[in-house]
């Protein structure tokens, strides 16, 4: 039975990444190279924007990986000692030049510029109210309504910090910012820190990045997390905090950071990316005992948690898929000729690892269905005398509304089909998944310092998507009426 429809992809895309710098003269070159330790965070564009002491702002953006999208020659142009950069995959606006970040605006502040990871829930809402009072767009991006925001003239004060003040207290949802002005690089976290922003020295000056990875390459100081909630500016002066935000009761860090977003070289709120998920798999083998002669990875990210199942159990590792690093867009539509080719050309299997033996499958996520699908069969085709498909986070059942693109509840597995719907379709001798106590037990930190949305439908920022569908409907029907 074909339970979920087929999908050109199965992996959950990333949101962003977002980098800063302030006070190197190399600024833009270490902006490069910050982008390219955060490639995995996006691949649909790069972008960098740099200034210097005089307020001159030069940047450059294109679209797919860091490395083409910036050459020597581009570097070069990019003058001044502070820069920041953006590397996306876009979870609201299309993937399009115009989209790519980070976004610039000159007005009556000076020149601003903004690189945004996250998703602003109420982003429809404030889209429409200021169209309604004359600002015009130039991108279909969330992250161009805090520009409008912050060029609106604040209360009894002109100042650049409490016109972002303002626009903060606006804007509603999951956002880590790296902002360039006129005179300072600008760190920000939403209140409830949904996305990671840290804090590094780099011969005198300061770096801001997504994960501690980028600070690794470039040979950076890690200093602190930025809170959630906090605005750090960086400017002549040095790094000064304030607090944008009221303290919360709660935190809502997204968890899939642990499970699949993050590298594993990266630490998260002191916690070791790798670490964690090599506990998750310790975790799953004590949830999941199962009797098989090998435990192999889904490459790349299931890596951690297969190891951490076979330290546990002690069945033996075995690398059963290889992975070709090496793929781009074929000019060729895939067809019969090559049955299942967006599985195959990705992953390998050495077939006489599996023949006759009683394989564990260790993956980060199910999300549709379809490529665990197509994996199983394949072992199966090879001989494997059992396939049994272990998942090291809990099941996907809900939408998540703050950046990941989690399809709507039709198109999760786990929310449409019981647990042996699901190993019925998979064809899988078994599947198990790690409990939400276990995946919280793994990370080291509370589960009200967690945002698990995607497992619990408990989301920590209220939306309303009916009313987004209003808005939305609304805005096409003033496009149609002008066409």
């Amino acid at each position: 039975m074909d339970l979920i429809p087929q999908q050109s992809s199965e992996r959950p895309k990333h949101y962003c990444g977002v980098f800063g710098v302030f006070g190197n003269e190399r600024a833009s070159q270490l902006a490069y190279y910050g982008l390219y330790a955060l490639q995995h965070r996006g691949q649909e564009s790069a972008g960098i924007v740099a200034s210097d002491s005089e307020g001159n702002f030069t940047f450059h953006k294109g679209m797919g990986l860091v490395s083409r999208v910036f050459n020597e020659e581009a570097l070069d142009s990019l003058k001044g000692d502070r820069a920041i950069g953006h590397t996306r995959y876009s979870t609201t606006g299309g993937s399009h030049l115009t989209n790519a970040q980070p976004l610039i605006v000159d007005c009556a502040r000076g020149k601003i510029a903004i690189g945004h990871n996250g998703n602003l829930t109420n982003a429809s809402a404030l889209r429409e109210e200021l169209e309604a009072e004359g600002s015009i767009f130039q991108t279909t991006a969330d992250s161009e309504i805090i520009l409008h925001l912050m060029a609106r003239p604040a209360p009894g004060d002109n100042d650049i910090i409490a016109a972002l003040k303002q626009a903060l207290n606006r804007i509603e949802g999951a956002y880590s910012l790296t902002i360039l002005t006129d005179e300072a690089l600008i760190g920000v976290r939403d209140p409830l820190g949904f996305r990671p922003l840290s804090i590094a020295k780099y011969e005198g000056g300061y770096v801001l990045a997504s994960e501690t990875c980028a600070f690794d390459l470039i040979q950076a100081e890690f200093i602190r997390d930025v809170e959630p909630g906090e605005m750090v500016i960086i400017d002549k002066n040095g790094l000064r905090s304030i607090r944008a935000f009221p303290k919360q009761e709660k935190e809502a860090f997204c968890v899939f950071e642990y499970v699949y977003f993050a590298r594993p070289d990266s630490v998260i709120s002191d916690r070791n990316v790798y670490q964690a998920r090599v506990e998750m798999g310790r975790q799953l083998a004590r949830e999941n005992p199962i009797e098989a002669d090998i435990v192999a990875p889904v490459p790349d990210s299931g890596n951690c948690a297969a190891l951490g199942y076979s330290l546990e159990s002690g069945i033996p590792y075995e690398m059963v898929f290889v992975r070709n690093h090496y793929i781009g867009r074929s000019f060729m539509q895939p067809s019969q000729l090559i049955r299942d080719f967006n599985v195959r050309v990705k992953l390998n299997l050495v077939k006489d690892l599996v023949k006759g033996k009683r394989v564990i499958i260790v993956d980060d996520s199910i999300v549709r269905g379809t490529t665990a699908k197509a994996r199983v069969n394949t072992l199966k085709e090879a001989g494997a005398k059992e396939v049994h498909v272990l998942v090291s986070c809990p099941p996907h059942r809900h939408p998540c509304v703050y950046g990941i693109d989690f399809p709507d509840k039709n198109k999760l597995m786990a929310n449409n089909y019981s647990h042996q719907e699901m190993c019925d379709y998979l064809n899988a001798d078994s599947l198990g998944y790690l409990s939400e106590d276990g995946m919280v037990q793994s990370v080291h930190r509370p589960r009200s310092s967690l945002c698990m949305a995607c497992y619990t439908g408990k989301y920590p920022v209220a939306f309303d998507p009916d009313l987004d569908k209003e808005v939305m409907e609304r805005r096409r029907n003033r496009v149609h009426l002008i066409s």
